[in-house]
């Protein structure tokens, strides 16, 4: 992996078929090509603070948006979030967390760290498919960013 190219949506994500259907649904849609998928919420946080593997990254090569699971081992995305928000460098990021929780203490927790956006990942395959699109359009090629 080129560690300094431009990424537009970072993907948090550690199961492999939700993954994919994501990555699916943003190229079938011509959303990006310049999508970074990690594994767990340990390498986002190495990824975005250039630690690691990713020392030696511009930490100003920062992506439009980040697509962030809730639950992850290692990290979970609470955690990453509450560090990306607590660091002047990456705290105007936009992060859309996915999750297959229906938990409200999850969601308010997110909102309290500083969520952008708490999408509950639909199961079907179609609907999961549209969702992706959606929050590609609006978070890479609609909104504004400081």
């Amino acid at each position: 992996m080129d560690i300094n190219k431009t990424v537009e949506i970072l993907l948090v994500e550690d199961n492999d078929n939700d993954a994919e259907m994501a990555l699916r649904a943003l190229k079938k849609n011509n959303i990006s090509n310049k999508v970074t998928r990690l594994k767990d919420g340990e390498e986002a946080l190495d990824f975005l603070f250039c630690k690691g593997d990713y020392e030696g990254r511009n930490i100003h090569n920062l992506p439009k948006v980040i697509l962030l699971d809730l639950k992850m081992p290692k990290v979970d995305g609470l955690e990453v979030l509450k560090a990306v928000r607590s660091n002047k460098d990456t705290e105007k990021v936009p992060i859309v967390m996915l999750t297959s929780s229906r938990e409200e203490r999850d969601v308010v927790e997110g909102y309290k760290l500083g969520v952008n956006s708490f999408i509950v990942k639909p199961v079907e395959f179609n609907t999961f498919m549209e969702a992706v699109k959606d929050i590609g359009i609006y978070w890479v090629l609609l909104n504004e960013l400081p």
